[in-house]
């Protein structure tokens, strides 16, 4: 049966019943400054298989933690002076850490996919930190979306994949970033999972080394990395010289297109554009989206990673 989906505004009183509504073990999507994520008490068994089936996620791919201060996330993980130092310099931010649980964690297992280490991040948009620090404990939140579809960044992008699938929606207005998480994993030498919405040469910097490349054998080490995600109804093209007949064109730079990323050709304009621009050219019927080419540097990793996932074969 259906559920009334609440629409909670980010005051007193909508914090309040975020937190409720999480302590019974129910579902709240709320903002971060990268998506939108769909929070369930990361401790209870029953709010975490919750978030699976609203999804329509598989149980293999696990998820990520988020906490309101680092002291919390040394309570559940294994520190390391690596996580020290990325911590220090990005934290709150767009950055998830890979590190081995603790003995004692507490958390369910079906966060982690059954795995030994957790992904965690501490994010820094002052809606979800309210939030985070109302209710007192980890609230596991991947993307508020329905698996593989586009990533949300406004309210009601999450309303128009999981109204009545979910108990309530805190609507912090737009994500400022609008990509996930940079991922970098810890367990062993520091490796870039997934590239995000911190630069991963700014995270090799602060270490003073460039991160391992993550070499895939098929294996979810960390969320985000399913070949086919982000994607739209519409089949899409990459790196479109111009626009052939039957397509819509998403732009980067000075082209002529339905809607551009940055017309500037700025990345970080771009990164923040995309899921938006990419649901409204889903929503206007397009068949085919074709997408100017986008540089493979800086936050362009990040955008090419999710076009590329968001064009794979589903």
């Amino acid at each position: 049966m259906p559920m009334t989906t609440e629409m909670l505004e980010p005051d007193p009183q909508g914090y309040a019943r975020a937190v409720a509504l999480l302590s019974q073990g129910n579902l709240v999507a709320f903002p971060t400054e990268t998506v939108y994520g769909l929070g369930g008490d990361a401790c209870n068994d029953v709010a975490v298989a919750r978030i699976f089936d609203a999804k329509g996620r598989p149980r293999f791919n696990p998820l990520i933690v988020h906490v309101p201060s680092i002291e919390e996330a040394k309570s559940l993980v294994h520190w390391s002076d690596a996580a020290d130092i990325l911590a220090s310099a990005f934290w709150p931010g767009p950055l998830t850490l890979v590190l081995p649980l603790k003995e004692g964690h507490g958390l369910s297992p079906l966060v982690t996919a059954e795995l030994e280490s957790l992904a965690i991040r501490l994010p820094a948009n002052p809606v979800a930190q309210t939030l985070l620090r109302a209710f007192g404990g980890p609230v596991a939140a991947p993307s508020a979306n329905p698996s593989g579809k586009i990533s949300p960044t406004t309210a009601a992008h999450v309303a128009q994949g999981l109204d009545g699938r979910i108990a309530g929606i805190l609507d912090g207005g737009a994500c400022d970033v609008g990509l996930e998480s940079t991922i970098i994993g810890l367990t062993d030498t520091p490796t870039l999972l997934r590239p995000g919405g911190l630069p991963a040469e700014a995270a090799a910097h602060a270490l003073g080394a460039p991160l391992a490349a993550h070499i895939g054998d098929g294996t979810l080490t960390a969320p985000g990395q399913m070949a086919s995600h982000y994607a739209p109804g519409a089949a899409m093209r990459l790196n479109a010289e111009e626009r052939r007949s039957g397509e819509v064109l998403l732009g980067f730079g000075a082209v002529e297109c339905d809607l551009n990323l940055s017309a500037a050709g700025d990345l970080v304009e771009a990164a923040a554009a995309l899921f938006g621009h990419l649901h409204k050219l889903d929503n206007s019927g397009a068949q085919i989206i074709a997408v100017s080419p986008i540089p493979e540097t800086g936050l362009g990793l990040a955008i090419n990673d999710r076009l590329r996932r968001a064009a794979a074969p589903r």
